[in-house]
């Protein structure tokens, strides 16, 4: 694994003390394997986005990463500017956030499938002062919806993109990719670099999306638990099916690479056949996917005689777990990682015909079994029977810091530092452990796109008093939008105008796991 290196083994057995950013572990792994792959996108990337696929060695990463800090600072975007991020899993949305750290800003990615109504209030809450996209994801001209967002969010000062034909106003990225970068100028911020805000995410409440900020620190002990729970090697090729661009995302995908300094390999739609030949191609040993697109690799036999492999399940929605069928696959190890908004994450390791493990109440540590075992965090069940979690992992602070002596909706985090997930769940006090039993109350989970459903219903209430609109469970998106209306048709155009996710306008029409699986969530 890892513990040839003095830093990161003391990251290691010390999560919580490190004083390790991200990209001091990307400066560090270019610098000891310059020559080897980072990135790798897509090779079907062209059929859904501009530029043919990228495949950067660590010293071209870096040397676009500094590029595109660079022209961030020089925009005149000071230290600690929110820049929000809007991509597809592909290589500039990695370069990007990197970038974004490196210049000394925040970082705030959006869900690819969010629209008017939930990034302009995202952005706003924030006073985000940029935002940065690509020119086209499919048929959707995401630059375009971008300058549309800026002209409601005051404090957006710049909008930037890659690809061709960028609509006027939007500065273009793509020349990063061949410029020499000029040494950006010196931060000016003071104290450890690593205990400051690095990412904002985004909780979804009754009000909509909630800012959740998070340190370099607590990103870098949920990656840990992952890597170390999945037992991935230094230096392994990672498949993620998965975008960082929520905390787990960045946890299964972003952390575990830079802390192995392996090749992050991107997978984005979901394509069978891509996917098989990217794991095939690139000699991909860990593979980062949803958990009912891995059961389904699974039961066609993707996985065998291809030699060791681990599959880290993502589980948008815990309360699934409990009911999955045994793992089908003995050429696969599963590691199933609880999402628990974004509160926090939790990874098992299971074997072939395994049931799936129960969450242990108290020490949440990594790996399970084994020695030299790090902490977590730490897991509760509350007086109305829900799971909390607090410790290094978990967001500590809300944002901005004094925003419980305001009105403004925020993400809720307990005095005793523990945040309440609004998981039910049933506690075995004999074993010290709980079962995750059903999604937060009020929340709909699709594919790992959250929704307050009162909000929903008020919605489309007010576009057809008649409108129905429900959600029931679903075994691969974990629950799917049913709607009816009178008129299917004009209830999606009144939706699509509002700017409402095409997931909810999806629901009028049944084409939610076609919507999911462009997005690449399914």
């Amino acid at each position: 694994m890892i513990l040839d290196d003095p830093l990161l083994a003391a990251l290691e057995t010390a999560p919580g003390q490190s004083r390790i950013t991200l990209d001091d572990l990307f400066r560090r792994v270019a610098a000891r394997r310059p020559s080897a792959i980072a990135i790798a996108d897509p090779p079907n990337r062209d059929a859904f986005t501009d530029r043919p696929p990228l495949r950067l060695t660590y010293a071209e990463a870096d040397r676009v990463v500094s590029a595109i800090a660079g022209r961030l600072r020089r925009m005149g975007l000071t230290t600690d500017s929110i820049v929000g991020i809007q991509m597809p899993n592909i290589a500039e949305n990695i370069l990007t956030l990197l970038g974004v750290l490196r210049a000394g800003l925040i970082a705030a990615p959006l869900p690819l499938l969010w629209r008017r109504a939930d990034v302009v209030t995202a952005l706003a809450r924030l006073n985000a002062k940029a935002l940065i996209t690509m020119n086209r994801v499919g048929e959707f001209r995401h630059c375009q919806f971008a300058t549309r967002v800026a002209a409601e969010v005051f404090s957006i000062r710049y909008v930037c993109g890659f690809g061709r034909d960028l609509p006027d106003g939007v500065v273009p990225l793509d020349d990063l990719f061949v410029v020499r970068p000029d040494p950006a100028p010196p931060l000016d911020r003071n104290g450890d670099a690593a205990a400051h805000v690095a990412i904002i995410t985004f909780e979804v409440g009754e009000d909509g999306p909630l800012p959740v900020a998070r340190r370099h620190l607590e990103f870098l002990t949920g990656g840990l638990g992952v890597l170390l729970e999945a037992g991935i090697e230094q230096d392994a090729a990672v498949l993620a099916a998965i975008a960082p661009v929520s905390f787990a995302g960045i946890c299964l995908t972003l952390v575990p690479w830079l802390l192995t300094g392996g090749t992050l390999v991107l997978h984005h739609p979901f394509a069978f056949d891509i996917f098989a030949r990217q794991r095939r191609d690139d000699r991909c040993r860990t593979l980062i996917l949803p958990a009912a697109v891995a059961y389904r690799l699974a039961e066609s036999g993707l996985f065998a005689h291809e030699g060791p492999t681990t599959v880290v399940a993502a589980w948008h929605a815990p309360e699934r777990l409990a009911d999955s069928v045994d793992w089908p696959e003995r050429d696969a190890v599963l590691v199933d990682v609880s999402i628990f908004g974004e509160a926090g994450l939790i990874a098992a390791r299971r074997g072939a015909g395994a049931r799936p493990a129960p969450l242990p109440l108290g020490a949440v540590v990594a790996p399970r079994e084994g020695e030299n075992a790090v902490s977590i965090a730490e897991l509760t069940a509350t007086e109305t029977g829900t799971v909390a979690l607090r410790g290094p992992m978990v967001p500590r602070h809300t944002f901005p810091p004094n925003i419980e002596r305001s009105d403004q909706p925020h993400f809720s985090i307990g005095r005793d530092g523990f945040v309440d997930t609004g998981y039910p769940c049933d506690v075995d006090v004999v074993s010290k452990t709980v079962t995750i039993t059903g999604p937060p109350a009020g929340i709909v989970n699709v594919g790992g796109y959250r929704f307050p459903l009162c909000a929903l219903l008020q919605t489309v209430g007010r576009i057809d008093p008649g409108a129905a609109l429900s959600a029931s469970p679903d075994p691969l998106t974990g629950q799917r939008l049913v709607g009816s209306a009178a008129d299917p048709d004009a209830m999606q155009a009144a939706l699509s105008y509002l700017g409402v996710n095409p997931l909810v306008t999806a629901a009028f029409a049944g084409r939610g796991e076609q919507i999911l699986r462009e997005a690449g969530a399914a």
